[in-house]
């Protein structure tokens, strides 16, 4: 609870997170706020329906995640493999990096109840005119599964996360 407070201390008052055990590493803020290398987007409301998925309730989840450094190591995977597949790596070419992975990071921090606000885009808007297929969306989903293989997240809380992210594939395949 501690732990719970100072980082919404932190948030508040536009500081760095504590990197001590529990609160995430990740700070958010609102989407007009200028990240390091993070490109300008045009204004939105941000809302946690933006984020795709309702929330888990309690924080098992978040815990079997291993808290904000697994989400971080499991995000970066994801981006890092997404981007070095060369059947979805055009996909990403026009896309900035620094947001898609602090966003990311958010949304999963946001689902899995780990204490953050989502503050990017709706699933559909994000995903608009990028052409997405079936294909594409399950070459990401197998990257997110050996991201969380790679984190040792067990095989049943990487299922229940799955089925929670499941959804948001109705929004984002185009064709």
């Amino acid at each position: 609870m501690i732990q719970a407070l100072i980082f919404a201390a932190a948030v508040a008052t536009g500081q760095p997170a504590p990197k001590a055990d529990g609160p995430p590493t990740f700070k958010v803020e609102h989407p007009s706020a200028k990240y390091p290398g993070e490109e300008e987007i045009a204004a939105y409301t941000p809302s946690p329906a933006n984020a795709g998925a309702p929330q888990f309730e309690g924080d098992r989840m978040w815990k079997a995640f291993h808290e904000a450094p697994g989400v971080d190591r499991v995000v970066d995977e994801l981006v890092d493999r997404s981007l070095a597949d060369p059947s979805i790596s055009d996909i990403f070419k026009s896309h900035d990096m620094v947001r898609l992975r602090r966003t990311l990071k958010e949304q999963f921090c946001y689902i899995l109840n780990g204490g953050c606000a989502y503050s990017g885009r709706d699933m559909k808007a994000v995903h608009k005119d990028m052409g997405l297929q079936n294909a594409d969306f399950n070459a990401l989903v197998e990257h997110l599964q050996e991201a969380m293989d790679h984190e040792k997240i067990a095989f049943r809380d990487q299922n229940r996360f799955l089925a929670k992210l499941a959804p948001i594939q109705r929004t984002s395949v185009e064709r």
